[in-house]
């Protein structure tokens, strides 16, 4: 790769961050203008410069084509939720009960949890009370589970969410340590020695 073009890759995100937040100040304003326009780009750099955001890496692309079925899936579960939840708050007999359910996440990718934990609070029925990507877990108080038998259906159902995502790549988007110069340093704190872990 050429210098240009390596400079180009260091900068590149930075530049979508200036170009982001520059549309997101011009929408706010409800109209364009060269005094929205400038100003908005004064406004994006001073935010950037004064929070900088950490830096990120990826071992891959993300799939769109992947990330499509993700919102299918989405999609599917909110409808069918929609007409459970429904029915459940109509239907005559004792009070429906509820609990929290522990899933396991198979990586510690926090982009991984972060967006697993927006599609289940999409559904109706199901809310994340806690989610912890560096012990690769995650609570969810759910509606309408009383047994075994439907702890181990929402179980499923976020085994099913964790393998689309990870088809799509993003587990693979890491922000990278605070002190990335450190050997063998990662983002999970159990990969740090001077960490101590839980007692």
């Amino acid at each position: 790769m050429s210098a240009p073009a390596r400079a180009w890759s260091v900068r590149r995100p930075q530049v979508l961050r200036v170009l982001w937040l520059t549309l997101v100040w011009i929408l706010l304003w409800g109209t364009f203008s060269w005094a929205n326009l400038i100003g908005g780009l004064v406004v994006a750099v001073g935010v950037l410069v004064v929070f900088p955001l950490p830096a990120v890496t990826s071992g891959g692309r993300v799939r769109p084509l992947a990330l499509l079925r993700v919102v299918l899936d989405v999609a599917r579960d909110l409808a069918v939720s929609s007409v459970q939840v429904a029915w459940q708050s109509v239907r005559p007999g004792p009070p429906i009960r509820s609990s929290i359910v522990a899933v396991e996440v198979p990586d510690d990718s926090e982009l991984l949890m972060a967006l697993l934990v927006e599609c289940l609070s999409l559904v109706p029925g199901s809310v994340v009370v806690e989610a912890s990507a560096a012990e690769r877990t995650l609570w969810a108080h759910v509606l309408g589970v009383e047994d075994d038998a439907g702890v181990e259906r929402f179980r499923r159902q976020v085994s099913r969410l964790v393998t689309d995502l990870m088809a799509a790549g993003v587990h693979r988007v890491r922000v990278e340590p605070e002190h990335s110069g450190r050997s063998g340093a990662g983002t999970d704190p159990r990969d740090d020695p001077d960490e101590e872990g839980p007692r």
